[in-house]
């Protein structure tokens, strides 16, 4: 069935509470913590602002949380169109200070919604949008108590067993028509009522239907510290991980000499390579694969050949500083792989303690670090033993951001 034309559905987030039970933070009220690297009332906001028969939404804050609100909300697309007011002393005065400011506008149904209840999805709100096609007047969306049951003494003694069969706990977004659920609320702030602790209650009390509705065990409320905590870390599985790989290349001539040093690792040899370092080519190449994956510039800019300090410096130096700049900025070195391109001398025999040293510097596991060889089949500079080069490739994972 199509949803009636006239139907346009107003949306309040209900974001005024102190959220006393999630325990105290520097970033405010919990709806205000970040889970997944966002401020929790923005996700939920995001929900309503993304779902495409949602006509108005109004956000009831405490006075207190002007700017804290504003930031939330400044993350968000579309969320200028979000209107605020302020709530009161009570979630009951705090709805019906929603509902006052939804007056005027076009809204035929509204839906009342904690701003702590961030993974309410599309199906639950289509499933309630269903009801309201089908000329529901109240709905509550609900899932079954499915624990036992117990009810106990001041004492702390358990006094009985309580059934189970035909118990639910209730979810937002609850759902009335718009002048019902005013005009309820209207008269019980008139009978001095206060007592409610949801808006179905209110219905109830002044004698509407409340017609339930299958809820989403996904649609948690976030009450306790490790709510949040438990929020977090599940946005936080389902992010793409932040993986990046950087690569480096380096040659450097060979010249007459005792010996080179590749890896960290001296080969007699009767040539060298000449640099102003120790000229490790495969490690100069392995510190610039690092520094890309944090987009730290290359050596050159760490370390200038024109500096004297650096002259004959051992090139595990540099590899050193590139993995404390990638640490620094959150990132964990998974692997390293380093391919030598020369004719001689034979790296084979050598292959393992380079492999060593490479996990000695870095401080990841030898499984970790990879060293191949190959020559160039007598061809150009490097197959006429004029130099060596080295193509580097550093993986690292790096942290996403922290709430």
């Amino acid at each position: 069935m199509q949803q009636c034309a006239k139907t346009a559905i107003g949306i309040i987030i209900v974001a005024a509470g102190r959220g006393e039970r999630a325990g105290s933070s520097v970033e405010g009220p919990k709806q205000y913590r970040r889970i997944g690297g966002k401020p929790v009332i923005a996700h939920t906001l995001g929900r309503f602002l993304a779902w495409p028969k949602t006509a108005r939404i109004v956000t009831v804050i405490h006075p207190d949380d002007v700017a804290l609100f504003e930031t939330a909300r400044g993350d968000l697309a579309g969320g200028e169109k979000v209107a605020v007011c302020f709530g009161g002393a009570t979630r009951q005065q705090s709805v019906l200070a929603g509902l006052k400011a939804l007056s005027g506008s076009n809204v035929t149904h509204v839906m009342i919604h904690d701003a702590v209840r961030p993974f309410v999805d599309e199906d639950l709100l289509e499933r309630i949008a269903a009801g309201i096609d089908a000329r529901e007047a109240c709905l509550l969306p609900v899932m079954p108590v499915t624990d036992t049951l117990k009810r106990g003494d001041a004492a702390g003694l358990v006094v009985e067993t309580v059934s189970r069969a035909g118990l639910f706990s209730a979810q937002t977004p609850q759902t009335f028509s718009y002048p019902a659920i005013v005009k309820a609320h209207e008269a019980a702030a008139e009978s001095g009522r206060n007592d409610f602790t949801d808006d179905a209650s209110i219905a109830e009390w002044a004698g509407l239907a409340v017609r339930l509705v299958e809820g989403s065990p996904d649609n948690v409320k976030l009450t306790l510290q490790k709510d949040i905590a438990m929020a977090d870390a599940r946005l936080n599985r389902t992010a793409l991980p932040d993986v990046r790989t950087g690569n480096g290349y380096d040659v450097h001539q060979l010249v007459p000499g005792d010996g080179v040093t590749l890896c960290g690792i001296f080969i007699p040899h009767d040539q060298a390579l000449k640099g102003h370092s120790d000229a490790d080519v495969a490690l100069h190449a392995l510190t610039d694969a690092l520094l890309a994956t944090c987009g730290a510039g290359d050596i050159g800019d760490h370390f200038p050949p024109s500096d004297p300090q650096w002259k004959d410096a051992p090139s595990r130096i540099f590899l050193e500083h590139a993995a404390r700049i990638v640490r620094k900025a959150g990132g964990t070195i998974m692997n390293a792989d380093i391919s030598l391109i020369a004719e001689a001398p034979k790296i084979g025999p050598h292959r393992q303690a380079m492999r060593e040293k490479l996990s000695e510097i870095l401080a990841i596991t030898l499984d970790r670090c990879s060293v191949k060889a190959t020559t160039n089949e007598t061809i150009g500079f490097v197959g006429r033993r004029e130099g060596i080069a080295a193509i580097a490739t550093a993986t690292v994972v790096f942290a996403r951001e922290n709430p």
